[in-house]
């Protein structure tokens, strides 16, 4: 069984990376003069899925294997990810986002890791 919740570990930081990462070059764009050009890029909302995913199947692993999981995080964290998808799933067709919702969703994926890391 750890061996294929470490899988799914794997899989959730594989979600965050494309997540943020897709993030991190899109800011690139609005730091270089063009502010208001950034868009959502297919792989954040893949990453975004990618986490609701394998937290999920986190989750289900971890009552299946009888560990004690702290629910009220896990509530925080599944918020956070669905107001996450909202705005990317909203405004991912748009050729430009604002950049108060394009720093939201920065905010929302940092605040989501520290949450997770953090959060004893």
């Amino acid at each position: 069984m750890d061996s294929l919740i470490n899988v799914f570990v794997g899989l959730h930081v594989i979600g965050i990376a494309a997540l943020l990462g897709g993030y991190v070059t899109q800011w690139r764009v609005m730091g270089n003069g063009t502010a208001g050009v950034a868009r959502f890029v297919p792989g954040m909302l893949y990453g975004a899925v990618t986490m609701l995913v394998t937290g999920l199947a986190l989750v289900a692993l971890a009552h299946a294997d009888d560990r004690h999981t702290n629910n009220v995080k896990l509530g925080v964290k599944l918020a956070v990810l669905v107001v996450i998808l909202a705005l990317v799933y909203v405004k991912r067709d748009e050729e430009r986002v604002d950049a108060a919702t394009f720093g939201a969703v920065g905010g929302l994926t940092a605040a989501n890791i520290f949450i997770a890391v953090l959060w004893t």
